[in-house]
C-alpha cells in the first residue's frame, strides 16, 4: 500500500566499481526500475530491495546505522545482510538480491529467495496460545509467533466484525476516499489458513480463568491455553448529553465506524468534530478532502498545546483553518438536537452528523474481573509485557508497562507501540525474556503534511525549535528537567530518526547503570 518508491541512481544490473561501494556503507541504486540497497558489511558485499515493505518509502531516505536502516516515514527497520524486517510496522522483509563480483566491478541482476532466519526452537511446553484482541498488537504477536518457529495452535479472538486492519488509515486516506478499502487488511484472508491461525470475528471474550488456563466467550465457548495475550485495545469515549446517542453521531475506531461517516459524508453535508485530538485533526482533513463543511469543537484553546506546546499547536490550527475548517475553541458540546450543536457558551452549530473524538479508555473490564492488577489506568505489566497472571500478558493501549527511565507504570496509546508490544510478548511466551524499551514513535497527516514524534514527554520544562515553524519545516525538542525526552518533527524525517537513536541510547545507558 502507498506510493511505490521511484528507482533512482546507477543501474547494478550494468555494474558499479568496488571503489564506488563506501567500506562499511550502503549505496543506493537500481536495477531496473527495482530499487536496491548495495552495502559492504564486513568486507562482503550485500544488495537488498530499497522500498519499505510497509508503505513503500525510500529507505535510500533513511537512517543507515551497523548493519541495519530504518525507513523514514514510519520507522520500520531492516537487516541490510538479509532484509529482514527487525521491527514493526513492516513485518515483511525485503527482497535479497545476489551480487556477484567480475574484475574490479559489482554487478546486481538476479532476485534471490527469502534468507533463512536463525530461528531457534519454541519451548516445548507451549502447545496453545490464545490471543485476544484484533488490532495491531494481536496481528503483530501471531506474526511473530510463526516467524520465531512456534507451531503450535493460534486462536485469535476479536470482537471486531472485520480482520485485523490498518487502523491508522481510517481517519486518513481512507476516510478521505483516497485509499481503497482493500488497503486496509493487514494480511489477506487467506494468511490466516496458510499460517494455521484460527481468527474468530464477532468474537466477545465475557471471562478469563486464570488459574484454569481457559478463556470463555459470550457464544459459550471455552477456549484452554498455555500463553494468552490481552490485546483488547480501548473504546472511544462517548458524550453523555441529550442527542449524543442518535444514528447521527460516530465514533472512529473499526472499518465499520469509518464506513458509515464515509456514507453520511456527502459532498457539502455539515459534519460537526467534537474533540481537538489527533483523530478529530486527521477526520476534519480528510472530510474536507471531500468537501463538506466541517467545524471543530473543543475546550483547549489551542489544539495539541498540551502535547507540542502553543507554537506548533497554533501551526497545526492554522493548517487546518487555511482549507476552511473552522474553529470554535474554549467550549465544549452540550447537546445534539435537531440538526443543531448545541454549545456550553449558548451558541448553535448546524450539523447533519457529529464525529466524537474526545479520547478512549482502555477495555480492561474482563481482566480486572478475574484479579489481574492494574497500573497506570491499564493492565500492569513487568518488562517482559508479563502481568500478575502467569502466562497471561498485555500489549498494546492496555498494557501499563514499566518506564525503562523511571520505573513508573506508562500507557502508549500508539499503533507503532502497539505492534512493537505484540512482536515482544510473542517472544517473551517463547521463554526469551525481550524487555521491551522501544522508543515510542507515531505520527500524524492532515492535508498531506505528516508530523513525526519519537520519545514521551509527558511533562516538560523547555522546548527547543530548530527550524520554522510557520514553514513547516522544523524540529521541536522537549526536555524535562535537562534530559532530552521527545522530537517532533515537519519535513525533517532524518532528523526524527537521528533523534529516535540518540533515545535509544539513552535507555541503554540508564539500563547499564542500573545492572552494572
Amino acid at each position: 500500500m502507498g506510493a511505490q518508491t521511484e528507482a533512482a541512481g546507477p543501474d547494478f544490473s550494468h555494474g558499479i566499481s568496488l571503489a564506488d561501494v563506501p567500506p562499511e556503507g550502503t549505496l543506493s541504486g537500481r536495477v531496473g526500475d527495482s530499487p536496491i540497497l548495495l552495502s559492504r558489511l564486513g568486507g562482503e558485499l550485500f544488495a537488498i530491495g530499497g522500498t519499505c515493505t510497509h508503505y513503500g518509502a525510500a529507505l535510500a531516505s533513511g537512517l543507515v546505522e551497523g548493519e541495519t536502516v530504518r525507513c523514514p516515514l514510519h520507522h520500520a527497520c531492516f537487516d541490510l545482510r538479509t532484509g529482514a524486517a527487525l521491527r514493526a510496522p513492516a513485518l515483511d522483509p525485503l527482497d535479497r538480491w545476489q551480487v556477484e563480483i567480475e574484475g574490479d566491478s559489482a554487478f546486481v541482476r538476479k532476485k534471490l529467495g527469502s534468507a533463512a532466519e536463525n530461528i531457534r526452537a519454541a519451548s516445548d511446553n507451549i502447545e496453545k496460545v490464545v490471543i485476544v484482541g484484533g488490532g495491531a498488537a494481536g496481528l503483530a504477536c501471531a506474526h511473530e509467533l510463526r516467524r520465531l518457529g512456534y507451531a503450535g495452535d493460534i486462536t485469535m479472538l476479536s470482537a471486531d466484525q472485520n480482520p485485523p486492519c490498518d487502523r491508522p488509515n481510517l481517519s486518513k486516506d481512507y476516510l478521505a476516499g483516497t485509499a481503497p478499502a482493500e488497503w486496509l487488511p493487514l494480511r489477506a484472508e487467506d494468511w490466516y489458513d496458510e499460517n494455521r491461525i484460527r481468527l474468530r470475528l464477532g468474537c466477545e471474550v465475557t471471562k478469563l480463568d486464570p488459574t484454569g488456563q481457559r478463556v470463555h466467550t459470550a457464544g459459550g465457548e471455552d477456549h484452554p491455553y498455555d500463553r494468552l495475550l490481552l490485546a483488547t485495545g480501548s473504546e472511544p469515549n462517548r458524550l453523555r448529553g441529550p442527542g449524543f446517542d442518535g444514528e447521527d453521531v460516530f465514533t472512529l475506531r473499526s472499518i465499520a465506524d469509518a464506513a458509515a461517516v464515509a456514507a453520511a459524508a456527502s459532498p457539502g453535508a455539515r459534519a460537526v468534530i467534537i474533540g481537538a485530538s489527533f483523530i478529530g485533526l486527521e477526520a476534519a482533513a480528510a472530510l474536507r478532502q471531500r468537501g463538506l463543511d466541517v467545524t471543530i469543537v473543543a475546550p483547549d484553546e489551542v489544539p495539541f498545546e498540551r502535547v507540542f506546546g502553543a507554537e506548533i499547536g497554533a501551526w497545526f490550527q492554522h493548517l487546518q483553518e487555511g482549507r476552511g475548517v473552522q474553529f470554535r475553541l474554549g467550549t465544549g458540546a452540550e447537546a445534539m438536537e435537531n440538526g443543531q450543536v448545541r454549545l456550553a457558551d449558548g451558541r448553535s452549530i448546524p450539523a447533519d452528523f457529529v464525529l466524537l473524538g474526545v479520547g478512549v479508555h482502555p477495555r480492561t473490564a474482563v481482566a480486572e474481573a478475574s484479579g489481574i492488577a492494574t497500573a497506570g489506568g491499564g493492565l500492569q505489566v513487568d518488562q517482559f509485557l508479563e502481568t500478575s497472571a502467569p502466562g497471561i500478558f498485555a500489549a498494546g493501549d492496555i498494557a501499563a508497562y514499566p518506564d525503562p527511565l523511571t520505573g513508573e507504570p506508562i500507557r502508549i496509546e500508539h499503533w507503532v507501540v502497539a505492534e512493537r508490544q505484540g512482536q515482544a510478548a510473542a517472544a517473551n511466551m517463547l521463554g526469551e525474556k525481550r524487555p521491551f524499551r522501544t522508543v515510542p514513535f507515531f505520527w500524524t497527516e492532515q492535508f498531506g503534511v505528516s508530523l513525526r514524534y519519537v520519545g514521551r514527554a509527558a511533562g516538560w520544562d523547555r522546548i527547543q525549535i530548530d527550524g520554522d515553524v510557520a514553514k513547516g519545516d522544523f524540529v521541536a525538542r522537549y526536555y524535562d528537567g535537562g534530559r532530552h525526552c521527545a522530537s517532533a518533527g515537519v519535513g525533517r524525517d532524518l532528523a526524527i530518526l537521528e533523534d529516535e537513536r540518540h533515545l535509544e541510547a539513552a535507555i541503554a545507558s540508564a539500563m547499564a547503570e542500573v545492572f552494572a
